[in-house]
C-alpha cells in the first residue's frame, strides 16, 4: 500500500460521497467496492484534508456516517 494507491480509493470514496448526502461504511463498500481496511485508509487521507465529516449514526453507535464537509 502506498499513497498514490490511498490517493486513488480517496478519489473512489469522495465520488461515492459527492453523489449522495451521507453514506455508511456498509454503503460504501458498495459503492466503492473497496474493502474496509481500503476505505478507512481512504477516509484518513479525506479527513487529514479536512474533506469529510465522520460521526456516529445516533440510531446505531456502532455505524459511522460519513459526508462531505460543506464549503
Amino acid at each position: 500500500m502506498n499513497t498514490e494507491i490511498i490517493g486513488i480509493w480517496a478519489g473512489s470514496v469522495w465520488n461515492a460521497l459527492n453523489e449522495a448526502d451521507v453514506l455508511g461504511m456498509k454503503q460504501l463498500k458498495k459503492i466503492t467496492k473497496l474493502k474496509e481496511k481500503e476505505i478507512c485508509a481512504a477516509l484518513g487521507w479525506l479527513a487529514r484534508e479536512n474533506k469529510v465529516n465522520i460521526e456516529t449514526n445516533p440510531d446505531d453507535e456502532k455505524e459511522l456516517m460519513i459526508s462531505l464537509v460543506q464549503e
